[in-house]
């Protein structure tokens, strides 16, 4: 916070100590009349400040007269703060900056500070003036706003003279201790000689010894500022003088000091860190001083110094202050006497008697109302009273918020120690706002500094801990022993007449065997501890300190100000007259002046200057940004991720100020940023000091006050130090200054040490904030708080974890907070490992915090990761004090938390052995984690991975660009998509998006050249084929594309693209074209530069297509295609004259050369036209033969050979040599057919489907060659073969063509069913259903591999039913039971277990033997039966089934233990399609022996039918309902059509066709199979390129003709019918009908055109059962 004055100390205007004489049985004797600092008497009391005894009223019940705002200086009232910086500041300072913002930039105060950050922090502090349009209403209620003051002894808060006077105190006790009083200071040359500067000069230059050896007591009395006119004596004078008062009480403190500074450390629970001075504990370490004596050093010593030099002691002073100060300048030492600094004087004499020291207020001091003794102690024996830690009073929340330490130490609740003008500091009860600093209450407390915010300092370096012996609650300093701690033997027990202490003489070092004539005082009271702190003040209203104030000020200057002759009146005191005032009065030694300071008022106690949303929220400024409620929790402001209000930090504190009333050095908690804003009020001024410059300025202040950060390393964190600008500019530190009044805002900056003091009356309000810049200033900050072992005000840790955690992190957040992260993450993994080292060192061990070890030995240590939000208490370590927030050393004993760098090192549980604390031994310790390694680093680089997005796509956009001159497009464009989706300022990203959109226009352009081309072309070709109103648009639209096919534009694009210098493919492709273009002009010039007969048609050609594939326009390109088209024509005029050529190509021909230009006079058109006419008149005579009912096959032989040198037309000639090439091509083929079915050799015969073919094809003639008949012959005999086979199957009413698929179905459902693979097992549930439940029936047999089923052995698949008895599943399709008939509760027994069940069957099994006598009976036929293949495989798996169950058909070695093995056997039997009736037999009277469920045996099975009925044919059905028997009495027109050939239609209609007889036994070619349809591809149709089928066989399609194309007549004759390669078959009948094969090919066009009808069909043909 800035401008705040700790407190510390008793009340100082009601300040006074007595001390108890311990009498000889051990009970203090009567108190001695209480006294004022320095003999004094006690006043009463004053302001509202209640004696002991009295009830306190609270501040907020209290009620005085409201503050006139007209009387005090506001924003807007009187002269603009327009003032110029002042030219002439004391100190010879600069001014530091003023910033105006303008309306628009006061809107956001965190922006504009950013803004004005980089100017501004190289000052420390900045003053910003806001728009005149901004003036907030002042929201203080002014008659119940009452606060307690703090008292400042001006000259006491400057080091040096603090530090002098502290000297000069402790010295006086040594003497006086001794019996060699120091009643008066000793004097050289007339003038008081200070002993402080004496003992400096000796101890800079090496010591007592070294000076008097060197001799340089003349030069050190130059450095005092003796002249040399002075006595030859002044070396002996000066080294006497040193002799005398020094060296004793030097080498006391040589000797007693590290016993002292140890007895420090212990009572601070450890080392100070850092210092410098030594010490005997590992570490040097000093006490931190708490509050200080009633009596100060400060106030005895300047008394003293000031009744030295004065001839006479000024009478008492009235009870205001108004006493004129008296003039400097030195009197004789002797002057008046001297006594004692510590004497007690007679109670009604100590303001006149002339050998005692003067009291405080007289001359020169402030005189104090009153003396308020609540908290004061007897006083013995006179002296010097100098309080101790003990007895000093308690100015901290009270009891019901601390809990004290086991080393006596208590945790300070607040930023800064509580200002005691809250509510709990009248009552005894802490307010809610009053928590630390924030409203989280501790539990555990340590000692506060007195005027300090801090708490104790802690180890930088671990020492040993000690704690020391503690006092109880109700203890009272000298009631124990402080050696040995304890009570008894009071009579020995002597009391130091400065702390009270008790110690036992003979405990002493030296014993001490009497108590002492004179004072007595501890080694640590003689040796000093340099506490220092502010007293508590009185309790005003703004009212009555407003007139405080002024009676002060006109007081204080009303005899300093000079007469104005001119306006007759003294001269105003201006701003420069106070600032020179203030330093004078703080640098003087003899003349102490007294202000009070209302600082640190807690606003949520008191209520802001500012309005606020609760009491004010109607008023605008209640949400204003620069509402100092409001500022912390700026979106830009890190302190919103604390999750709880901090008073003094996030919460506003109110100062209330006076003339000199001041502020020391100090910087903000945690380094933060701080604005300061005065409601109203005199002038403020500040001084500042760059955060760029801390460490110079802390060093200069060690080297100007080392004795003060000897015992108190820790004093720049207790605001009670002030050192002028002038001494820390020798230092070459920066210090800068400058003056806020009513209205402005100051801004200080992280790490500036600032300090300031009041011009008069004012308030000011101020409050931290936390932009993103700050965190490294605030991650040092906590680091130097954990260093001196003081409580953070949050954890920093948890800030950044909380902004980590926000699901919206922007990179902006992400660029301050992954470094901030990482640092955090490398500190935190450090401490473990550092930690887990030490744990493991100890003992070997299996560690289970990280896993590692393989000894026995078991890690007792508890270790857990608990990320739970638990209270502050549990995460500050009890050492160090940092917050212990990511990990976490707990002790079950203590329930003390110790950070993992002091975990084990530090003594939480007394008595406990540190390698026992390192090891955990027996679970008393526990590590605890908030987060594992592996999340911690998953959460830190998912920030830092978002951090480095920028840089990362620069990165890739600088390498873009440096790995070649020309960048490609396509990645230019992928960058610039990726940049634009980046929430970051992205250097280059503007460039990139410009120069992308002009490659991008280039591009796109360019594809236009390559993309259109081919488009153009077609589209072009298209609409002059289309007409002429085509061709009329396809003009208009070559124009609008003329510039597109212009050679020039594209130099100009790639030229343009040069310029830019980038790449794509677009372009290169557009450069690859224009390059092409460019070599095509060259190679067109040069080929039409020489004679172009000479040239390559084809390469002419290939030039010309490259041409036109441009789709430019060149002169090159048009000449070209003339020529070549010209050399084309000549070049194919040449070639039809020497080659076979059609009527039409000759026409095209003629016509072509004509529109070329060539003229009709030229000789290949007129040779053309010749051949034109003869071909035409062949042509007619051709079709004339060939429209005879009786061809004449000579005439037409003669015209096909006179074709071969006429041009006719394709069809004619085809029909031509088609009719001749059937006739004599049916001779070969019968003929060949026919004497290859007679060859011995069977697999020289040829295939049944062969000849069927050959047959079918015959009937596309008009007749039928020799042999057909013999032919027939062989065929009927082969297909009763067939007829054979389909009996054995049960389908004689079935097409022949049935057999064949009905034999592959029968061979494929016996192949699962002989698989000798699936072996007997016991039953199993089909997967998708339960376990049926076991029944006791003993089965045998291996588990099968394959999960089958049913007598088909298949997997499950449908509706399935199980066997009660055997437990087996069927498929309910094979046993033809319906899903709907089936019942939950219906029992089902299966044909196998009960033979009387029916097994369904579509088609009658043949036995085994029948399938082998029908194929005995191959070698007799004529052909090769489609069958044999099939048929062989049915045969074989059944033999070789047999032949494995033969091992299972012995009668005498069946048993019941054989019955599931019979019972699976005789299910694959059952299965199977072929009837192997002995094995069945057998199975089934097996069956009925050992399990009978039928009460008669099973009959022998000697055949196996079909269960299907049968299905009649159309015939049956028409005799059926006509009642008839025999076929031959059915009319004629419902009988079966018989196949007749197709007869010709005759021209001459008097001509009767000629019939063909059929053959005597008509061929059974399969109906409702195409002949057309069963040839493969690419066959050609013999006979009949269209042939016309009836099916009048087929049961299907009884009396449909199906025609498939083509017209009744006689189709034209395929002239390449014979057409093959040179080394074709012997015959050229060889496979000339090849199977197209299934019926799926053969009714594959059907389906097509047909859909569903088609597919029944197939289903009909292919699956039907025919009996």
């Amino acid at each position: 916070m800035v401008d705040f004055t700790p407190q510390g100390g008793p009340p100082m205007g009601a300040t006074m100590t007595t001390f108890r004489v311990a009498a000889s049985n051990g009970v203090p004797g009567p108190a001695a009349a209480p006294r004022s600092r320095m003999g004094a008497v006690a006043l009463p009391p004053s302001n509202g400040v209640q004696t002991n005894g009295a009830p306190a009223i609270p501040l907020s019940a209290r009620k005085a007269q409201p503050l006139d705002i007209a009387t005090v200086e506001r924003r807007g009232q009187g002269a603009p703060n327009r003032e110029p910086p002042k030219p002439n500041r004391m100190f010879g300072l600069q001014e530091a900056p003023t910033f105006r913002p303008t309306a628009e930039e006061f809107k956001d105060p965190v922006q504009y500070i950013q803004k004005i950050r980089e100017e501004a922090q190289k000052y420390g502090i900045a003053k910003i003036v806001p728009p005149g349009s901004w003036n907030p209403p002042f929201a203080v209620d002014t008659e119940r706003f009452h606060f307690r003051t703090r008292r400042q002894e001006l000259n006491s808060v400057e080091g040096g003279t603090r530090a002098n006077l502290n000297y000069l105190d402790q010295l006086s006790k040594f003497h006086k201790q001794h019996g060699n009083s120091l009643t008066r200071f000793p004097s050289v040359d007339k003038r008081p000689l200070d002993l402080y500067k004496l003992k400096k000069a000796v101890e800079t230059r090496g010591g007592f010894e070294r000076v008097c050896k060197q001799k340089k007591w003349a030069e050190i009395g130059r450095d005092l500022g003796y002249s040399g006119k002075i006595m030859s004596s002044l070396s002996t004078s000066l080294k006497n003088s040193y002799q005398k008062w020094l060296h004793p009480y030097e080498e006391y403190l040589r000797v007693v000091k590290p016993g002292v500074q140890q007895m420090l450390e212990f009572e601070n629970g450890g080392p100070f860190t850092p210092s410098p001075a030594p010490s005997p504990m590992k570490r040097s370490a000093q006490a931190t001083p708490t509050a200080k004596g009633i009596d100060s050093p400060a106030m005895r010593a300047s008394a003293a110094l000031n009744a030295s030099i004065q001839s006479e002691v000024a009478p008492t002073p009235p009870p205001e202050p108004a006493r004129p100060v008296i003039s400097s300048g030195f009197t004789p030492v002797n002057a008046g006497g001297f006594t004692a600094v510590n004497a007690q004087p007679a109670p009604h004499a100590a303001a006149s008697t002339p050998s005692s020291f003067s009291a405080v207020n007289a001359p020169n001091g402030i005189h104090r109302d009153n003396i308020d003794s609540r908290n004061s102690t007897p006083l013995r024996n006179g002296g010097s009273p100098m309080l101790s830690a003990h007895n000093t009073p308690d100015l901290r929340p009270s009891s019901g918020a601390l809990t004290p330490l086991a080393n006596g130490q208590a945790l300070n609740h607040l930023k800064r120690t509580l200002s005691q003008d809250t509510e709990g500091g009248m009552n005894d009860d802490v307010d809610g706002a009053s928590g630390r600093r924030s409203k989280r209450l501790k539990k555990d407390a340590v000692p506060t500094v007195a005027g300090s915010h801090m708490t104790q300092p802690r180890l930088s370096t671990p020492g040993r801990p000690f704690n020391p012996r503690t006092r109880a609650p109700d203890e009272r300093p000298g009631d124990r022993c402080e050696s040995c701690g304890n009570d008894n033997d009071p009579a020995n027990l002597l009391l130091c007449d400065s702390c009270d202490a008790g110690y036992h003489g003979y405990c002493l070092d030296p014993p001490v065997r009497a108590v002492p004539e004179s004072e007595w005082h501890c080694p640590k009271c003689l040796v000093g501890t340099g506490e220092f702190g502010f007293e508590e003040g009185s309790v005003y209203s703004l009212g009555q300190f407003q007139e405080k104030a002024h009676l002060f000020k006109e007081a204080h200057f009303a005899g300093k100000m000079t007469f104005d002759p001119v306006t007759n009146t003294k001269k105003f005191v201006s701003e420069d007259d106070v600032e020179r005032e203030f330093w004078r009065l703080v640098e003087s030694i003899t003349e102490t002046v007294e202000v009070e300071y209302g600082a640190d008022v807690h606003s949520t106690t008191h209520g802001s200057g500012f309005p606020t949303i609760e009491r004010n929220p109607r008023d605008p400024y209640s949400t204003d940004p620069w509402n100092l409620n409001i500022l912390p929790y700026n979106s830009e402001s890190l302190f919103r991720h604390i999750k709880s209000d901090i008073s003094g930090m996030t919460v506003p504190w109110l100062y209330v100020g006076m003339v000199f009333s001041t502020f020391c050095w100090h910087a903000e908690d945690h380094y933060t940023y701080s604005a300061n804003y005065q409601h109203f009020g005199a002038t403020k001024t500040w001084y500042g000091i760059p955060g760029e410059d801390a460490e110079k300025f802390e060093q200069a202040m060690r080297e100007a006050v080392p004795e003060l950060f000897e015992t108190q390393p820790d004093l720049l964190f207790q605001l009670v130090t002030l050192l002028t600008p002038e001494q820390l500019q020798k230092a070459g530190v920066r210090v800068y200054a400058l003056d806020q009044r009513a209205g402005e805002f100051v801004i200080t900056f992280p790490q500036a040490y600032h300090a300031g003091f009041n011009h008069g009356f004012n308030f000011n309000e101020a409050v931290n904030f936390a932009p993103y810049d700050w965190e490294p200033f605030g991650e040092f900050g906590v680091q130097r708080l954990q260093d001196f072992r003081r409580s953070p005000c949050f954890s920093h840790d948890e800030l950044l974890l909380a902004a980590a955690a926000q699901k919206t992190t922007t990179i902006k957040t992400a660029k301050w907070l992954g470094p901030a992260l990482e640092r955090m993450r490398d500190r935190e993994l450090k401490a473990r490992t550092e930690f887990l080292e030490k744990h493991k060192a100890q003992q070997e061990h299996t560690c289970k915090m990280d896993g590692s070890g393989e000894v026995e030995e078991k890690c007792e240590i508890a270790f857990l990761t608990d990320d739970s939000n638990l209270h502050e208490d549990e995460l500050i370590c009890s050492y160090c004090k940092a917050y212990s927030y990511l990990s976490r050393f707990v002790c079950s004993r203590t329930s003390k938390p110790v950070c993992l760098r002091h975990a084990g090192w530090f003594e939480c549980c007394p008595g406990s052995d540190e390698k026992n604390r390192y090891l955990g031994i027996g679970g008393q310790h526990m590590v605890v984690y908030r987060m594992s390694d592996d999340d911690l680093q998953t959460s830190v680089q998912k920030i830092v991975d978002k951090a480095s997005t920028p840089e990362n796509w620069e990165a890739r956009l600088d390498n873009l660009l440096e790995d070649g001159p020309k960048p490609q497009l396509k990645a230019l464009r992928a960058l610039l998509n990726e940049g634009e989706k980046i929430d970051w300022d992205l250097g280059g990203l503007s460039d990139l998006k410009e120069f992308v959109e002009k490659c991008s226009e280039l591009a796109e352009e360019a594809v236009s050249y390559t993309t259109r081309k081919q488009q153009a072309r077609r589209k072009t070709e298209r609409s002059w084929r289309r007409g002429t109103a085509a061709k009329a648009a396809a003009a208009e639209l070559d124009e609008k594309e003329r510039e597109y096919r212009k050679v020039e534009n594209i130099q100009k694009l790639l030229y343009k693209a040069d310029k830019l210098c980038f790449d794509s493919p677009e372009i290169t492709a557009l450069r690859e074209r224009a390059d092409n273009i460019a070599d095509f002009q060259q190679r067109v010039s040069a080929a039409l530069r020489d004679r172009a007969g000479h040239q390559s048609i084809a390469k002419l050609d290939e030039l010309l297509e490259e041409g036109k594939g441009f789709n430019v326009d060149m002169t090159e390109l048009d000449n070209l295609e003339r020529v070549v088209q010209q050399l084309k024509w000549l070049r194919e005029a040449q070639e039809l004259r020497t080659k076979q050529c059609t009527l039409q190509e000759v026409t095209d021909l003629i016509t072509q050369g004509l529109e070329l230009g060539m003229p009709e006079s030229h000789p290949d058109i007129s040779w053309h036209v010749e051949k034109k006419a003869q071909g035409e008149l062949w042509e007619s005579k051709a079709k004339e033969l060939m429209s005879v009912e009786n061809v004449h096959y000579q005439q037409l032989d003669a015209l096909s050979k006179q074709a071969t040198t006429l041009p006719v037309t394709p069809e004619t000639l085809a029909a031509v040599d088609a009719i001749l090439k059937k006739q004599r091509d049916a001779q070969e083929l019968i003929m060949s057919l026919y004497e290859r079915s007679k060859n011995p050799d069977f697999r020289q015969r040829p295939k049944y489907k062969e000849v069927r073919d050959a047959m079918e094809a015959l009937n596309a003639l008009n007749s039928k060659p020799s042999g057909t008949i013999d032919l027939e012959k062989e065929q009927k005999r082969h297909e009763d073969w067939m007829r054979k086979g389909k009996k054995l199957f049960g389908k004689a009413n079935a097409p022949l063509h049935i057999l064949h698929a009905h034999m592959k179905l029968v061979d494929e459902r016996n192949r699962n069913c002989f698989d000798l693979t699936d072996q007997p097992r016991m039953p199993v549930e089909p997967a998708s259903r339960a376990n049926t439940p076991e029944e006791g029936d003993n089965v045998d047999g291996s588990g099968s591999s394959r999960d089958v089923f049913c007598i088909c052995r298949k997997p499950e698949a449908g509706m399935m039913i199980e066997c009660e008895l055997c437990h087996e599943w069927y498929h309910g399709k094979c046993l033809k039971i319906a899903r709907g008939k089936v019942k939950e509760d219906d029992k089902y027994t299966c044909p196998i277990c009960d033979y009387r069940v029916k097994i369904p069957r579509d088609a009658t099994r043949p036995k085994l033997e029948d399938l082998q006598m029908w194929q005995d009976e191959l070698p007799s036929l004529p052909f090769q039966p489609e069958e044999e293949e099939t048929l062989d495989s049915l045969i074989q798996h059944g033999s070789d089934f047999r032949d494995y169950v033969a091992k299972y058909i012995n009668p005498l070695m069946s048993s019941p233990d054989e019955l599931t093995t019979q019972r699976f056997y005789l299910r694959k039997l059952e299965g199977a399609e072929i009837l192997l009736s002995d094995e069945i037999n057998f199975f089934r009277q097996e069956l009925h022996k050992w399990v009978p469920v039928a009460p008669v045996p099973p009959p022998i099975l000697e055949k196996s039918l079909s269960t299907r009925k049968p299905r009649p044919t159309k015939q049956q059905k028409l005799m059926s309902q006509l009642g008839l028997t025999n076929p031959e009495d059915l009319p004629q027109h419902l009988r079966t059509k018989t196949h007749q050939f197709k007869h010709r239609k005759s021209l001459d209609p008097t001509k009767t066709p000629q019939t063909i007889q059929p053959a005597p036994e008509p061929s059974h070619t399969p109906p409702g199979e195409p002949p057309g349809h069963r040839r493969g591809f690419g066959e050609p149709d013999y006979f009949n390129s269209a042939p016309t089928t009836s099916y009048s066989n087929s049961p299907t399609f009884t009396g449909a003709a199906m025609n498939f194309g083509g017209s009744s007549s006689i189709p034209a004759i395929d002239p390449g019918l014979f057409d093959g390669p040179g080394h074709g078959p012997a015959s050229p009948m060889q496979d000339p009908f090849k199977s197209s094969g299934s019926g799926h090919e053969m009714f594959g066009e059907m389906m097509e055109v047909g859909g569903g009808q088609a597919e029944e069909a197939l289903a009909i043909t292919e699956d039907s059962r025919f009996e």
